[in-house]
């Protein structure tokens, strides 16, 4: 289980590498910064995206699910907030589209290591 979380906490740090790559107005100061980033956003992810999802359940509903892009972009500004000058997202729309990169990327890499692992055994 430990495992697991560290091992995506580290692809999650790896995506947001990636991002930062993809946009100027996205920055991150290294990869320190980026598994800096990505812990702080695991634990937001458990503490405050389901109370989040929770008080905006009728939009998300309305918008069949794309409003928890909106939260994630939330919780990405969340961080760069606690991250100061480290972390710079440049406007909550490129957070959104950050949101949504960081999404289809994580769904790559798991996928991608899940296989991996999967072909070793």
């Amino acid at each position: 289980m430990l495992k697991r979380w560290l091992l995506s906490i580290l692809l999650n740090a790896v995506a947001l590498i990636v991002v930062d790559q993809l946009f100027a107005s996205f920055y991150l100061e290294g990869f320190g910064t980026a598994l800096l980033a990505s812990l702080i956003l695991s634990i937001l992810n458990v503490i405050i995206k389901p109370l989040l999802i929770i008080f905006t359940l009728p939009i998300t509903f309305l918008t069949l699910g794309l409003f928890l892009f909106v939260i994630n972009a939330i919780t990405l500004m969340i961080t760069q907030g606690l991250l100061g000058s480290s972390f710079v997202i440049d406007g909550f729309g490129l957070a959104i589209l950050a949101a949504i990169i960081l999404s289809l990327l994580n769904l790559l890499l798991n996928r991608l290591i899940r296989d991996t692992v999967d072909l070793n055994r």
